[in-house]
């Protein structure tokens, strides 16, 4: 009898939202593999009939409601894009309606803020993996000696395994003298050092055989938290690199169920930048593959295993990977050099714990790697029309 009842329940469900205006959208996944957790985007045009700022993503054939989140890119007050992520089988395609609605109140598990309780940290998170990178106080104390500051662009790894938030609560747990994020009480810990390295992600210049970076981030802009994606802008002004004056700013995202943040960086007074991967103490092992266009660094780490990874975006900005060794402390990086168009540049970057059981060997984070490129070179396929 309960099964008639929620059958019946459906039924009616479905049969009032086919009475409302919605939006058609057509999704084809044309590779012959399986893809989820990726994001599609449709724009606030496409949605202008629906006359709404909230909407109700649901799939056409079952009625199944997918999680959405809008972005307001330009902090007009006005949303510019609507997220959701679907999921198909190889070469599948499906069909969702978008309505208007109420009420949006699914869990923000993709979060960034700027930290002005740790110095001034700005940290980012999904369900996955945490990051964090420096800001101008911390270089300032380093410049003025003082104890507790950071010089440094690269970009750190915080080693979370667990799906839920973690940022607030690991830096209120440091702050308040209670605990420490470099202790692994169960939920993960901060024990990869960045020091001046690229960490996961940073960029630098090369000059003849050697490589010149910039310093801290000067300013910030938290664009949108969500539970499908944060995005967020670094400035770091204007600095001086090999007698050149370079003007950078970092747009960074990060999608809900993904390792790789996404790194869109523009650059003026120079045409080539390189994004890298730190080698530590330079004992794990390196791949790379420029055809597919990504490249990877598999180490041990503190009884474990760790694997970072950068995917380009673009394969025909990708010029040449390099694997810098120095025997200088955190100098040795795993590079790829890439070459700007229209001053901008766009990779992916991330890491895979063993300990979070998301990976355990190098083949597996390779290949997720691999999959990760392969599907950015072919995005899912969208067809929006209107059903009113």
């Amino acid at each position: 009898m309960k099964k008639i009842v929620i059958l019946l329940l459906v039924v009616v469900f479905w049969s009032c939202q086919n009475e409302k205006p919605s939006i058609s959208v057509q999704v084809k996944n044309s590779l012959d593999i399986d893809r989820s957790f990726e994001t599609v985007e449709i724009s606030a045009a496409d949605l202008a009939d629906l006359n709404s700022s909230v909407f109700h993503v649901i799939h056409k054939t079952n009625a199944d409601t997918l999680i959405s989140q809008t972005i307001d890119y330009d902090a007009d007050g006005q949303f510019d894009v609507l997220l959701f992520q679907p999921e198909l089988k190889a070469n599948e395609s499906k069909t969702y309606q978008i309505f208007a609605s109420t009420e949006n109140q699914a869990d923000t598990l993709c979060y960034s803020r700027f930290v002005p309780e740790r110095t001034d940290d700005y940290a980012w998170e999904n369900n996955r993996v945490a990051f964090r990178t420096y800001g101008p106080k911390a270089q300032q104390m380093v410049e003025d000696s003082i104890k507790g500051g950071t010089l440094s662009s690269g970009i750190d790894a915080w080693l979370k395994r667990v799906e839920y938030p973690i940022i607030n609560k690991w830096y209120e747990k440091h702050t308040s003298g209670k605990g420490s994020y470099h202790e692994d009480t169960g939920e993960g810990l901060d024990n990869f050092h960045v020091g001046i390295s690229r960490g996961v992600g940073g960029i630098a210049f090369k000059n003849d055989s050697t490589y010149a970076v910039s310093k801290n981030f000067k300013t910030y802009k938290t664009i949108a938290n969500g539970p499908l994606r944060t995005i967020f802008e670094l400035g770091y002004g204007d600095y001086t690199i090999n007698g050149q004056t370079i003007s950078e700013t970092k747009t960074i995202s990060l999608d809900y169920g993904q390792n790789l943040s996404k790194f869109s960086v523009a650059l003026s007074g120079t045409d080539e930048v390189s994004a890298g991967l730190t080698l530590h103490d330079n004992t794990g092992e390196t791949t790379t593959n420029k055809a597919e266009g990504w490249m990877s660094y598999w180490e041990p780490h503190d009884g474990s295993k760790l694997g970072q990874g950068l995917v380009v975006e673009n394969l025909g900005q990708l010029m040449a990977f390099d694997k810098y060794i120095s025997d200088e402390k955190d100098q040795s990086n795993l590079f790829a050099q890439l070459r700007l168009n229209d001053e901008t540049v766009t990779y992916y970057a991330g890491f895979g714990w063993k300990k979070s059981g998301q990976f355990t060997t190098k083949a597996e984070w390779n290949d997720y790697l691999s999959t990760f490129s392969i599907c950015v070179q072919n995005p899912l396929i969208l067809n929006v029309t209107n059903e009113d």
